[in-house]
């Protein structure tokens, strides 16, 4: 029986991750197209990475110039028939929060490969002209044998008058994030012993080509089986996909987003990072820009609960829309 692009990749991993081989990988959403290559056989030309300490380009002189960035974001009937299909659900108990998203149309003077080099983010990957995805989000980190995760939920406008504090005691950002928190720490109980929430609801600061933008993320970890390396690709694709970017519960949400969007996410939410025998670092593709067909469209959304408003959820997903220059 021919194996799937998913078994092919936990198989090349599992194998890598024995054998000590570095490779990069780039898994989308669905897992049905993942990517999994060998750090030595990277063509900088067609893919350009920097995650935390490790990149595959020198660094850009490009400055930065006056530039157009314009956003055409999906009408709002358009959305609040998505999000009211997510709310009958949840009134029904089929979920307690769904990740609803929609692509937003862009018309920008800048070409992808621009964006990358410009843009300042934890994580950065331009992938072939098809997108570019400047993150600020990890997925998980494996080091000296712990794993760790940090999912961000909840976002403010830096300046609003007590930003702060009012994203702090928003009872439906809380909500979401505990929600998130509950989710992933039982992810990580899959794979890991010992599982703790470190550091819960910090805040971390956003800065955008438009305006600063708060986010609150959380620490959670555990450890691993000693051999652990052996495996990683069937480690990683068992927390697939990730919780900040579906809902709870996870498989529920999943069919449920899958009606509300309509359409496949693609790379959008899906995951890529490294792992070169000692250390994994990964991201969750978010903040991210994709070439659709010739048209830029950059992917964005967030968080729907019960006492979500179809107003706040509609501008949330409009201000992430944004290119992090500064």
């Amino acid at each position: 029986m021919m194996m799937t692009a998913k078994e092919k990749a936990i198989k090349q991993m599992n194998e890598y991750g024995e054998n000590n081989i570095p490779f990069l990988f780039v898994i989308d959403y669905e897992m049905q197209m993942p990517e999994v290559v060998p750090l030595r056989e990277v063509d900088c030309r067609q893919i350009l990475f920097s995650i935390g300490s490790l990149c595959n380009y020198h660094e850009s002189t490009a400055e930065l110039r006056q530039f157009s960035f314009e956003k055409n974001p999906v009408c709002y009937a358009c959305y609040c028939k998505a999000f009211d299909l997510i709310m009958e659900n949840i009134r029904k108990g089929n979920t307690y929060l769904a990740n609803l998203t929609f692509p937003t149309a862009i018309n920008t003077s800048l070409s992808l490969r621009d964006i990358f080099f410009l843009s300042r983010a934890k994580y950065k990957l331009f992938f072939d002209d098809r997108f570019v995805v400047f993150s600020p989000e990890t997925f998980i980190r494996v080091e000296k044998g712990r794993i760790s995760t940090f999912p961000m939920k909840g976002t403010i406008d830096a300046s609003v008058k007590n930003a702060r504090e009012k994203l702090l005691h928003n009872a439906k950002e809380a909500a979401e994030h505990a929600t998130i928190v509950d989710l992933l720490r039982n992810d990580l109980s899959k794979v890991a012993r010992g599982v703790e929430v470190k550091r819960y609801r910090y805040v971390e600061e956003i800065v955008t080509h438009e305006k600063k933008l708060l986010q609150t993320s959380s620490e959670i970890t555990g450890e691993l089986p000693h051999d652990y390396a052996a495996h990683i690709g069937t480690l990683l694709f068992s927390l697939l996909p990730a919780g900040s970017v579906t809902g709870a519960p996870k498989n529920k949400t999943v069919e449920i987003i899958a009606r509300a969007e309509k359409i496949p996410r693609g790379y959008y939410t899906g995951i890529f990072g490294y792992f070169d025998g000692q250390v994994l670092e990964s991201a969750v593709m978010i903040r991210f820009i994709e070439n659709f067909q010739g048209l830029l469209r950059y992917r964005s959304g967030g968080g729907i609960t019960f006492d979500s408003c179809p107003e706040d959820e509609y501008r949330e997903m409009i201000d992430k829309v944004y290119v992090p220059f500064y």
